[in-house]
């Protein structure tokens, strides 16, 4: 089996995976492309339109082109390997199929997803396909991706495609300050990386969303015959601080392990089963008893430790559990990373879309995006403090457009719904202002536009209506030179503010 294929399926039914929309499905729908189940073949049953296949299959085309779905994801994520499997489709699979992928909301409606507003990339090119046989390849794509395109040429039947890769949240859709989260959730990013023993089924199920249909659906391990006892090691999707473990054994009523415990250790995102194996583990659940069939939850009972990024979870002797999960909360330095590698998945528009909320400067967010990817959160403020010594005048008055007066909501130049919020946030000192003060802020702007040719721009967090009116008429004296140099030092701290926001910190 390939090394990918040991990750998630991103396309999964189960994790919320479906086919959006086809160019046909005249045999076999659609649906079938991404059942959980294996595909099977039933001999001699056929329906109107003809013999019955468990996968999906279109009509023969008789004019130019091929047919093709479009799949939306069921987690967002990294692609690092496709399978596409034609099982039992002998004398009717497509010859060859391609794939692309794009990044869009998750409630994109087929229309949108049809047409040209939607880019689409493409992440494996024209590929031959054999029959009846799992056809595996590897992707190499670094960018974030929500939906595929999956091409067939020109026609046929598929019956399944497994989409294997790194899951990646949008983390400011998940995180909310004081939150525990499940930190091993493999929706958030966890994954099994190794264990001692997956006779059964495989540790992976361990982290998955949804309750265990049965036994078959969490981690079992075979009979231990001799000492020692089984064990999985997990990485966690974000480093956090454990709070609450739940151990749940449903469905293990005579396999379920005797206990269990819990260790953790801080390492790399890139660390190796091998070298986490030497680590120095550190206590977080000490060896507990397990009943059957129950959901076991530990809160009192952990030792606490600053920040972990990988655990080991231990089972006495051996068994089965249905699901762990690991609640806690996120540090600094875990939101902080994530952050900083979700800016580096995505593809260059969407990138440059996420500077500009911090800068309105377009060489800035060149100079920026041209360094891409960034090694660390340290390296992206480092060419930020750079990339402004890059700007002419020109550059600074268009970076001052995308801020709205103060006092107002609507910037001179167009900006997005989150830079919108921010300009919010860092105004609200002023919002709540007197109606005098803020006709007199408002007269102020106004004052120094006429003077210097644009709007006043100040780094306006935690300061007050008063405050802001007090600096803006001391600087209305300064010569033209002069007042510059000074509002452009007030849009370095404004974008420094902004980057720190983007990257959680």
């Amino acid at each position: 089996m390939t090394e990918f294929a040991q990750l998630v399926n991103l396309a999964s039914e189960r994790l919320g995976g479906a086919v959006v929309t086809a160019s046909d499905e005249f045999f076999a729908p659609k649906e079938n492309l991404l059942k959980a189940a294996k595909p099977i073949f039933i001999e001699d049953k056929h329906t109107d339109r003809g013999k019955w296949m468990d996968g999906w299959e279109t009509r023969r085309r008789r004019i130019p082109g091929h047919d093709w779905c479009i799949i939306r994801l069921g987690l967002p994520g990294i692609l690092r390997g496709v399978i596409v499997d034609t099982s039992f489709f002998r004398g009717n699979f497509p010859p060859h199929c391609s794939i692309e992928a794009c990044a869009a909301g998750g409630s994109t409606f087929a229309e949108e997803l049809t047409s040209s507003n939607t880019i689409w990339r493409e992440v494996l090119s024209k590929s031959e396909l054999r029959g009846d046989t799992e056809n595996s390849f590897s992707i190499a794509d670094p960018h974030r991706c929500t939906h595929l395109r999956f091409n067939i040429y020109p026609d046929g039947g598929v019956a399944r495609l497994r989409v294997h890769g790194e899951v990646l949240p949008d983390w400011r859709q998940v995180l909310a300050p004081g939150k525990d989260i499940n930190l091993a959730a493999i929706e958030h990013g966890g994954r099994a990386l190794a264990c001692s023993d997956m006779f059964y089924s495989a540790p992976q199920n361990l982290l998955m969303p949804y309750a265990a249909d049965n036994m078959g659906d969490g981690w079992e391990t075979k009979r231990r015959r001799g000492p020692g006892h089984d064990w999985a090691i997990l990485k966690l999707g974000i480093a956090g601080e454990i709070h609450r473990i739940e151990v749940d054994t449903a469905h293990f009523k005579g396999n379920f392990p005797e206990s269990c415990s819990l260790e953790a250790c801080v390492a790399s995102g890139e660390a190796t089963a091998d070298a986490l194996a030497s680590r120095d583990w550190q206590a977080i659940l000490p060896r507990t008893q397990l009943g059957p069939d129950r959901l076991h939850i530990f809160e009192k009972e952990l030792r606490r430790v600053a920040s972990s990024t990988h655990v080991r979870f231990n089972i006495f002797p051996d068994g089965g559990v249905s699901r762990l999960h690991i609640f806690g909360q996120p540090t600094k330095e875990g939101r902080a990373s994530e952050a900083l590698r979700f800016l580096n998945s995505l593809d260059p528009a969407a990138a440059r879309a996420e500077l500009l909320n911090c800068c309105g400067s377009a060489t800035w967010v060149d100079v920026i995006s041209k360094s891409a990817p960034f090694a660390g959160t340290h390296q992206l403020i480092e060419k930020m403090e750079s990339a402004f010594a890059s700007l002419q005048k020109g550059d600074w008055l268009e970076a001052f457009r995308h801020h709205p007066r103060l006092g107002e909501k609507k910037s001179p130049a167009e900006t997005s719904s989150r830079a919108k919020s921010w300009s919010e946030q860092e105004q609200s000192g002023i919002s709540g202002a007197q109606a005098g003060v803020v006709a007199e802020l408002a007269a102020a702007n106004r004052a120094y536009e006429d003077r210097f040719g644009y709007i006043f721009i100040v780094c306006a967090s935690g300061k007050s209506a008063a405050e802001v009116l007090s600096m803006l008429r001391q600087r209305m004296s300064n010569s033209p030179e002069a007042e510059l140099g000074i509002a452009a030092g007030e849009q370095r701290k404004i974008t420094r503010l902004r980057l720190e926001k983007l990257l959680n910190l």
